[in-house]
């Protein structure tokens, strides 16, 4: 079973939510089993929660985008950050609503035709995680 991967890329403008635009691309896009290939930028502000997975908390920047990656479905998304600052500290988590584009995001999103994503609630963890189902080839 496989599926054919389609891509699709879009720039950030300043002042977008990443978050957000994410959302919004895949909803806009019908994306059924949507995967970030690559993502850079820079960001004036960080919404994060935490590997704790109950604290979210903002970050000032600027930062640097060094990594961006994550799942998207009819479901919602499901996205992780890793970030520089001017200092080249690194911070990241899982990406929040209120993480704002300082110049550019430049996003690539593969769109995997043969799959379907959705998310499920799991008691184990507490949280809708990915169930992922394959056309028959």
């Amino acid at each position: 079973m496989s599926s054919e991967l389609k891509t699709y890329a879009i720039r950030l403008k300043p002042g977008d939510d990443l978050r957000a635009k994410l959302e919004e691309l895949s909803s806009a896009r019908h994306i059924n089993a949507g995967i970030i290939l690559s993502g850079v930028g820079s960001l004036t502000r960080a919404s994060l929660r935490l590997a704790d997975g109950i604290t979210s908390t903002e970050f000032n920047g600027p930062f640097e985008i060094t990594s961006l990656t994550g799942t998207l479905s009819p479901d919602g998304v499901h996205v992780h950050i890793g970030l520089a600052n001017t200092k080249g500290d690194a911070i990241g988590g899982h990406l929040l609503r209120g993480s704002q584009i300082k110049t550019t995001a430049e996003i690539t999103i593969g769109i995997l035709t043969g799959s379907s994503f959705r998310r499920v609630f799991d008691p184990c963890t507490g949280y809708a995680e990915l169930e992922i189902e394959q056309a028959e080839n």
